[in-house]
Formats: structure tokens, sequence, C-alpha cells
């Protein structure tokens, strides 16, 4: 009794502390830069996110070392990490790199940040308390530091919990995390509203139909109602939203690629010669910084809720904003994508609202198309329609929000915006039988030659180092396998003279480049229990039994350490 409360109260530690810090965060970064960013004149909101990406490069590169500007990522990895575990040095590193990267303008996301917090605050604490938590899940704290984090700097506890469950695997959850993610996420949020106050991010009131009656200055409300039209329509936003997040899946890795390959002053210089122009080019088009920014303060919702826009305005500022976010992250900015990937989707539903030319459709879908891009995204269907909920303080969306994330779902198939998700969660079994055969190899094993007496082989090779199998080689070239029961098939008084080479078997070996899975199909295949492994030139380099197959404990723990 006296250990669950303790480890309750760590739960909560966990998100106030994380509450406290994601506040810290949104008031350096937005209050105090972007804010003031957003709204300084043109010039200087032209160069500013080259020189938040600047700061943040140089940050990185000298003061972390040449750490990299990975946030929310760094969560995902930790956790699928056999000992998980985020480094507290390095958060005072990312964080001011963050600040400088999204508070200079950058269309990055400031969940990053908070998440990376979050996880990082939680690791340490399990870290600490280890004793407390050692007939726990060791990745428990690290799920509830990732909740807190999104918890807080959305507003949106349900969401965090939802996040930190769904975003290591594209197709399951993080188990046995649930309460302790409840707790720091609901604990994350009373700290930070206590600061920020508790309104949404969206207005209900402006989506769900609050209207001027025409002719008067009367408010009328109507509230949206969703009919077979609107249902189709969240299908076609869905396909758009999979499309999109697909594309941009593709934009990230080539942006990653570009940032390893790349000299760090040349990426600089060209991120914020494209960021400069972005900006030039929303000003004259849209008069407004909508390429600025998480998401341009309110601007681009704003815009996007606007009646009369053009189609091909629509998609210019869709591509625009994928340019700047993958630009960002690209040059070495620090900063998410979950916010980025909501605005992709309130871009793509009012597209997909503008083509099909209905009024409802053109104030709902773009928090349908919210839903299923970042659902699609980030492969988060459940977090991506509470979060429309939460931020919006309607449930209206949510059944033609969970229509348009089932068929993005469909469409972006096994693409996603993170190169650390994984499949599906899968068993200690199956996990181990996807490490390579070097895990199990065994290296320190006696050969003998084709040209072995019998009686050598019996008595000096076989019984003497209690081998009932052993490999026969010409050198390093592997031949075969000789059985000790095999040498029954000669007199023993022939044994002087029969050679290995007259009952030595072909055994199929396996090759240096199988998993383990592999190996164990083609021992299976001969109906045996040890089986050579040879390289790609038939060179012997070693064994592998079926009994150090089953020790999988012992096999993890010895590839873990390498």
């Amino acid at each position: 009794m006296r250990d669950r409360l303790l480890r309750f109260i760590a739960y909560a530690a966990v998100g106030v502390l994380t509450g406290l810090v994601v506040a810290l965060i949104e008031f350096v970064t937005v209050e105090l830069l972007l804010h003031e960013v957003l709204h300084a004149p043109l010039w200087v909101r032209a160069i500013t996110p080259g020189i938040g990406l600047l700061v943040a490069v140089l940050i990185l590169k000298f003061i972390g070392r040449g750490l990299s500007p990975a946030t929310s990522e760094e969560y995902i990895a930790a956790y699928h990490d056999r000992k998980p575990r985020v480094r507290s040095i390095h958060l005072p590193v990312r964080l001011p790199a963050g600040a400088a990267t999204i508070g200079g303008g950058g269309a990055a996301g400031l969940e990053g940040p908070s998440i990376y917090a979050g996880a990082t605050i939680g690791a340490a604490i399990q870290h600490r308390l280890r004793s407390l938590f050692r007939d726990k899940d060791r990745k428990a704290l690290l799920v509830a530091g990732a909740a807190a984090g999104v918890a807080a700097i959305f507003k949106a506890p349900a969401t965090g919990v939802l996040f930190a469950l769904e975003s290591p695997y594209q197709g399951d959850v993080a188990r046995r995390a649930l309460l302790p993610a409840l707790i720091a996420s609901s604990a994350s949020y009373v700290t930070f509203v206590a600061f920020f106050g508790t309104h949404e991010i969206f207005s209900a009131d402006e989506i769900l139909g609050v209207r001027l009656v025409e002719g008067g200055d009367e408010l009328a409300q109507e509230l949206l109602r969703f009919d077979r039209t609107e249902l189709w329509g969240a299908a076609l936003v869905g396909l758009v939203a999979g499309a999109g997040a697909l594309l941009f899946s593709r934009m990230l890795k080539v942006a990653k690629r570009v940032s390893t390959d790349q000299p760090w002053y040349l990426r600089v210089v060209g991120g914020a010669t494209i960021l400069a122009g972005l900006v030039l080019l929303t000003d004259w088009l849209y008069d407004r910084p909508l390429s600025m920014g998480p998401s341009a303060g309110d601007n681009i919702l704003e815009w996007v809720l606007e009646p009369d826009h053009s189609l091909g305005l629509l998609i210019l500022l869709l591509g625009i904003r994928m340019v700047a976010t993958t630009v960002t992250l690209g040059a070495g900015g620090v900063g998410g994508v979950f916010i980025p990937l909501a605005i992709f989707g309130l871009i793509a539903g009012r597209i997909v609202g503008e083509v099909l030319g209905d009024a409802n459709a053109i104030q709902i879908f773009p928090f349908i198309g919210l839903a299923a891009f970042l659902g699609a995204g980030y492969r988060t269907p459940l977090t991506s329609v509470m979060f429309v909920a939460e931020s919006t303080g309607a449930t209206e969306f949510v059944v033609p929000g969970l229509i348009a994330v089932a068929v993005s779902q469909v469409f972006v198939g096994g693409a996603s915006v993170s190169s650390f998700q994984k499949a599906t969660r899968s068993g200690h079994l199956e996990r181990r039988f996807r490490l390579p055969v070097t895990s199990a190899l065994r290296t320190d094993v006696k050969t003998i030659e084709p040209d072995t007496t019998l009686n050598d082989f019996v008595w000096n090779h076989a019984l003497r180092h209690k081998e009932l199998d052993v490999v026969v080689a010409d050198g390093e070239r592997y031949l075969g396998m000789a059985q000790i029961h095999d040498a029954s098939i000669f007199d023993r008084d022939t044994w002087g003279t029969a050679r290995v080479s007259q009952i030595m078997r072909r055994v199929r070996p396996a090759r240096l480049s199988m998993t383990l899975r592999e190996a164990t199909e083609v021992m299976e295949e001969q109906d045996v229990d040890k089986i050579p492994v040879t390289d790609g030139t038939g060179r012997f380099v070693g064994v592998v039994l079926s009994d150090d197959i089953l020790k999988l404990d012992e096999i993890l723990e010895e590839t873990s350490s390498q």
C-alpha cells in the first residue's frame, strides 16, 4: 500500500513538473518571442526565421556538442529501447533551441519540446526511484511524462494520454502505462491552466454555426447537422488528407537526409533564404504571416474559416505550409510536427469543402481534415479525433472525424512522419526472433577435416568435447556435419581406416545475414538442433544451437550491450 501511494505521488509529480516546464516554454516562446515577431514590420518577419534557425543550430552544435534536433522522436526512440533513458543534461540544450526556432517564426510545433521535456522528466524520476518501480514497467513514467507534455501544451488531457500510448506504434498501443499517463496528464493540465486559463484552442461557437442573420444585428445559432452528403464528404476529406500525409512524410525523409549530408552553415543559409521568401510571398498573397510559427498565431484558423477564398489560394497555402515546416526541420530547427499536421488538415478540409461548394462543408470540413491529416501523419487515429473534440469542445465532429480518419489510415499505408515508430507491439519471443543470427552465434567451435578417421573422430573429438555432431570443414570451407551415431554403420574394427567423409552428411547452413527466426526455420526443415553458419563465400564462421536460441533473455542482454 505504501509503495502504491508513493508511485501515485510520483505520477502526479511528473505531471506537475512537466506542467511548470511547459508553461515556461509557452511563455518564453509564444508570449515573449513569437507574438512580437508576428506583429513586427515585414523586413523583420523575413529575417527572424533564419535568425532562429542559426541560434538553434549553434546551440545544438557547440553547447550540445553535436546534439540532434529531435524532440518528440526522442520519446518514441526511447520507448523502444530496452533500457529507456533520455538524458536530463540535454534538456537545457534542446529547449532553448526549440524556443529560438519557433519563437523566431519557424513552422514547427511547440508540442515537440513539450513532449521531450515531459519524457525526460519522467525518465529521470523513474531512474532515481527505480527501487520503487522495480516490479513495474520501466517505461511507465517515460510515457506518463510524454502524456503530460501534450496535455499541458494543448490543454487537452485525454489527447495527451492517447498520444503517449498510440505514438510508439503504427497499429498498436503502449501497454501498462495507462494509469501513470492519466494521473500525470491530469496533474500537468491543472498546473498549466493555472497560468494560461482553460479556453479551447478553437472556439466551438465560431465553428458550430453562430452566424449573423441577414439584414439585422441579431445572432442566430443554428447547430450543424450531418447528413449523407457530409458523411461522404468526410470520406473524401480522409482521402485527401491521407494523400497529403503520405507526401509530407516523404518530404520529411528527404529533409532528414539533407540535414545529415549537408554542412550546418549551408543548411542554415538555405533554410533562412527559403523561409524569408515564403514570408514575403504570403504577405503579398494573403496580407498575413501565414507561413510563420506553428499556426501563425490565430491567423491561419481565421483565414481558413473566412468565406470566398479561391481554390488556388487554398492549395498554394497548403503547399507553402508543408514546405515551410519541411525546411524548418531540415535546416536543423527544433520542434514537432503535431500542430503542423493539424494545420495541413485544416487547409485540406477547407479545400474539399470549397470543391463541394457546400456552406456547411466549408465550415466543418477543416476540422474533419485536421483529425484525418493528423491521424494519418502520426498514425494516431484515436488521438486525432479526441484532439478535435477536446480542442473545440464539440462532440459533433466525432462521427465524421472517425470516418475521415479511417479512410486516411487506409490510404497512407505504412508511411509515418516518425522514423522510430514500429508497426505493432510484439511479444518477447517475437522481438528476439528478429535479432540477427550473430546474437546466438558460437565462433569458438572445433571442426574436423574430412579425412579424419572415425576412431579419431569418436574418441578425440566427439566424446572428448561431449559433442554428438561435429562440423566438417576443409580449412575454412564448410563441407557438412558428422554425427557420432552414424559411425555405427561401420564395424569397430574398421574405424581406424574409415574416414569422416564417409559418414558426413550435407546440412544446409544458415547465412550470416539471417535472423534467428530464419535460422530456426532452416533447423526445422532439416530436423537438427545445431546448424552451421557461413558467410557469403561459404566460409565457416560458427554454429547456432537451438538451446542458445531458447535462452532469449541472455541473448537480448548480449546484443543490447553491443
